[in-house]
């Protein structure tokens, strides 16, 4: 059996907002809810969604960048919301992160050397010539040369400063890159090169990735298994292929029918529906997809649908799915 790399058991993120009035009460968001998870050493996990759905929160929690509100967040078995400054930057050689924009995650006034070589610092037993050895070796691999250690991020073009992000998350050789919208702000034919290589490097050195995405064919490329992420909450968990081709929940139905594709006759991107991905949730509604779904019944307004499995490796939160199978 493979080794949980990273678990999420019930997390929740919440997060108070500007009073709008002088004696009212801040206002509450719930931006992660009630989540949990299990990734396996090997097997990437995507997470998908649309903007605002709690993605980019639930990678900042995997990376202890933030602290849950509740529930607890496991790497390795290490509670990290348990562990001192010290000993979580200790624990960060086996998870990293890449960035969505490589123009704004790489300091302007640091050498690509400094850059790359930062994250070694909290590994005491790495010393300056060892330092310059990685350096070499992870730019290498992610197809830059050595002689690009002495330069700035400005000198490189976009898809080479999120090679060089890269490089930075795999020095320290670690077992997790949670990578948040990596080729998200690069041009078409770059992420292509990125995506490869990333592929190639999960290969090479053996790493797990979370990717968080809003593009599924992104998704569908890097990852064993997909979560669907919708207000915070996940509703649709499975492989790529189940998800893609025989989605269960509504939300992600509509995911995939939002998805552009080309028309033969006039050779333009035609959405074959209307967007459905773009709208707020009923605030009265236990299920927060309920004002939103065409099969919403009572029942949706009044009581929450917890994640239940149809078949195997394959979960959905939603009352009506046995129904909605059987009537198909």
């Amino acid at each position: 059996m493979s080794e949980t790399l990273l678990s999420l058991d019930q997390v929740t993120r919440s997060y108070r907002l500007p009073r709008e009035r002088l004696w009212a009460a801040a206002p509450l968001v719930h931006a992660v809810r009630g989540v949990s998870l299990r990734m396996s050493s090997g097997k990437s996990l995507g997470v998908v969604g649309e903007s605002g759905s709690g993605k980019s929160t639930l990678a900042r929690l995997a990376m202890a960048l933030e602290a849950p509100t509740s529930g607890t967040v496991h790497i390795l078995g290490q509670a990290l919301q348990q562990l001192g400054a010290a000993a979580l930057r200790e624990a960060r050689r086996n998870f990293q992160m890449v960035f969505q924009d490589p123009y704004g995650s790489l300091d302007p006034r640091q050498t690509v050397q400094r850059i790359i070589t930062e994250p070694l610092t909290a590994l005491p037993d790495v010393d300056g010539a060892e330092r310059q050895r990685r350096a070499r070796e992870v730019l290498g691999a992610v197809g830059l040369r050595g002689t690009d250690l002495a330069k700035y991020p400005h000198e490189f073009s976009g898809g080479q400063r999120q090679r060089v992000a890269i490089a930075r998350a795999l020095i320290t050789r670690p077992r997790l890159i949670v990578a948040d919208e990596p080729v998200s702000a690069l041009d078409v034919s770059v992420q292509a090169q990125v995506l490869n290589l990333m592929q190639d490097l999960a290969k090479q050195f053996g790493v797990t990735y979370l990717l968080i995405s809003h593009d599924l064919a992104v998704v569908d490329y890097l990852c064993d298994e997909v979560a669907v992420i919708y207000q915070g909450r996940i509703v649709e968990q499975g492989s790529p292929l189940t998800l893609f081709k025989s989605a269960a929940h509504p939300y992600t139905q509509a995911l995939i029918a939002a998805v552009p594709r080309v028309s033969t006759e006039i050779g333009s991107a035609r959405r074959r529906h209307p967007a459905m991905v773009a709208s707020n949730p009923h605030p009265g509604a236990a299920c927060p997809y309920a004002a939103r779904c065409p099969q919403a019944q009572a029942q949706c307004e009044v009581q929450r649908p917890e994640l239940q499995t149809i078949a195997s490796g394959h979960q959905v939160a939603c009352h009506f799915v046995a129904g909605r199978a059987a009537a198909a």
